[in-house]
């Protein structure tokens, strides 16, 4: 359909009112059953009661929401196409461990599952991989080939380039400081973003101090800062990977009040990305007894 500004902006000023809001940041305090028959007495998902199900129907909703209303393919392959990828790195490490990729795929993107097998039979759209690669080898190629994808496909959306170099970015220092060395991040480093290969080098500094901070313009200082601190203290980089998680929707809560155009829609898509996220993590999690202080940590996005 055509994009239309008003009419779109009109769906998601109705669709707004319908998300959980602060209630997923108190569903860590409930039982597994009153999280559940809060999430129902929402209207959130469509009566299913396990994590995964309640997930799947939801992202499904979310998808329908995408193709319908997206302002253009620009859109549409931001947010569906990294599913693409996903999936087709799931088969092709399913074939070359002779196993059935059952259970590792995520639900279609911008392409079905068949088109995809279709794809690896033919070896069309895969990237370069050497027959000894390594697991991390093999993620790092198709990780690369999505990034080059989606810089295509947003070439002439100047905010969605912005945000694919910000989680360029972010990924590469997430990789440098779990990296053995600093040869191995450069195997693995995603090209787009603002930082280049020699930024990465002061994670391997044998200067604690050079190691631990930032310089005060550094993009991303703050994240720097909490990977440096997890590491230091050798710690998960949760805080970390929280910070990439909500990058993008802290980025349109902070301008909130002054979106325009295709704005709108990009930021409820990020929040019902968050929310899904959050109360899959939130069962799973509670199934698991994990504390709800813990729960909360695991936790992303704006209250």
């Amino acid at each position: 359909m055509t994009f239309d500004t008003t009419f779109t902006n009109g769906v998601i000023a109705v669709k707004e009112k319908q998300l959980l809001g602060e209630k997923v940041f108190r569903f860590p305090e409930l039982t597994v059953g009153e999280v559940v028959r809060a999430l129902s007495e929402s209207g959130f998902g469509g009566g299913e009661s396990s994590p995964d199900a309640i997930y799947a129907y939801e992202q499904g909703v979310l998808d329908d929401f995408i193709r319908t209303y997206a302002p253009g393919e620009a859109e549409k392959n931001f947010f569906l196409a990294p599913r693409d990828f996903h999936n087709l790195k799931a088969l092709y490490k399913a074939e070359r461990l002779g196993r059935s990729a059952d259970g590792m795929l995520a639900p279609a993107g911008m392409r079905s599952i068949d088109e995809l097998k279709t794809m690896l039979a033919e070896k069309k759209g895969l990237p370069e991989i050497g027959d000894d690669a390594t697991g991390a080898e093999i993620g790092a190629a198709f990780d690369r080939a999505e990034f080059q994808y989606l810089f295509r496909a947003c070439a002439l959306r100047p905010i969605l380039k912005k945000l694919l170099r910000a989680r360029a970015d972010m990924t590469n220092l997430l990789t440098a400081f779990r990296a053995s060395s600093m040869e191995e991040a450069e195997s693995l480093f995603l090209q787009g973003g603002k930082l280049k290969k020699e930024d990465l080098m002061r994670v391997f500094s044998e200067d604690p101090e050079r190691r631990a901070h930032a310089p005060a313009k550094f993009p991303y200082a703050e994240f720097y800062g909490a990977c440096a601190a997890a590491k230091e203290k050798g710690l998960p980089l949760t805080d970390a990977e929280r910070m990439k998680e909500e990058f993008e929707t802290r980025f349109f809560f902070e301008k909130r009040f002054a979106l325009s155009g295709k704005e709108p829609f990009l930021y409820y898509v990020f929040r019902r990305k968050a929310e899904i996220s959050n109360v899959r993590t939130v069962l799973i999690c509670l199934n698991a007894g994990v504390s709800a202080r813990e729960i909360g940590k695991r936790l992303f996005g704006v209250k």
